[in-house]
């Protein structure tokens, strides 16, 4: 029996166009998002890492269809989210929904919790008011909160709850896919733990699947079933999260791993210390966009981009990829 897959994506690329210059302006492509293709069935966690400017929001805002792709398409629940006709891509808006990465600002402060909850119910479906109190309340109890915090306001909450009610707007349509944009990130490392662990309770509970963005590796290696690596926009390694963890193979992702506290005193003498700064996405360098910073380069890197390849078990965009097998 083949698994169902809840979303696919192939070949993603998002370009904006940058005017430049006071007076004289001139036009500039900013390549956002320049190729990403991957799939996630139900109960999977996909993470998308990397530097801030990567396209790592790009590419949330795409899957949650708050923005058209420049070119390339993906499927949720086998239904072309591209070219679809308005009254099919609104049922699909349905099927994946958001958490943001700002508890503080992802709320509205002059509603009640219980207003925030219902209002996807009172846009999306034709639930009785009686009906919407009573899934609202039982959506609550799911993510932790009381009954008695039903009429409060965001403000007397703490971050922790507040990501909490943001979770639980975001499964009120039962929803096949959440995309989380950095969930965590702005929260206080010891509430960052039972955010995780919520997020990982409703998943087994719902088989919900998971389009999971952060630049946190030490997050990412716990929630994870596959991982994408990105640079400016492309995709560099990809596969699953124990292959690549254990055994990374572009230079990138080593310094990425690398540069990832660790407890244990061995690990941390395997230092990558990666030179320069990250190049201007709106000038990028020609070849393998990494090979400035790169001490592994030769004259190819310099002169082609590589292509994203597999190399043992896993996706890589590197010319010398397999000397690191």
């Amino acid at each position: 029996m083949i698994e169902k897959t809840i979303i696919t994506a192939r070949n993603l690329k998002k370009y904006y166009t940058v005017q430049e210059g006071m007076f004289f302006k001139t036009s500039t492509t900013l390549k956002a998002l320049d190729g990403a293709s991957f799939s996630i069935k139900p109960g999977k966690t996909f993470s998308v890492v990397g530097e801030s400017g990567c396209g790592k929001s790009t590419l949330a805002r795409l899957i949650t269809m708050i923005e058209q792709p420049t070119s390339g398409d993906f499927e949720v629940d086998g239904i072309n989210a591209v070219t679809s006709d308005p009254q099919a891509m609104k049922a699909l808006r349905s099927k994946v929904q958001i958490v943001f990465q700002d508890p503080y600002g992802s709320l509205n402060p002059r509603k009640k919790v219980g207003s925030i909850l219902e209002e996807p119910l009172k846009i999306n479906t034709d639930l009785t008011k009686g009906q919407r109190l009573e899934k609202s309340l039982s959506m609550m109890e799911k993510v932790g909160l009381s009954k008695e915090q039903y009429s409060r306001y965001p403000h007397m909450f703490s971050g922790g709850q507040r990501q909490r009610i943001a979770v639980a707007r975001a499964l009120m349509l039962n929803p096949a896919l959440v995309v989380a944009d950095e969930p965590v990130s702005a929260l206080d490392v010891s509430v960052q733990a039972q955010a995780l662990n919520l997020l990982m309770d409703l998943q087994e509970e719902m088989n919900l699947a998971y389009l999971f963005i952060s630049h946190d590796l030490s997050v990412v290696r716990l929630i994870s079933d596959e991982v994408m690596v990105m640079y400016l926009g492309r995709p560099v390694e990809q596969g699953d999260k124990n292959i690549i963890f254990e055994n990374p193979l572009h230079p990138y992702t080593m310094a990425l791993l690398a540069a990832t506290p660790h407890v244990d005193k061995n690990a941390r003498k395997h230092h990558i210390r990666l030179t320069g700064e990250i190049p201007s996405p709106l000038n990028p360098p020609p070849g393998c966009t990494f090979h400035q910073r790169c001490t592994h380069h030769t004259d190819i890197c310099k002169e082609a981009a590589p292509e994203l390849r597999s190399v043992g078990e896993r996706m890589v965009s590197c010319h010398h990829a397999e000397k690191f097998c």
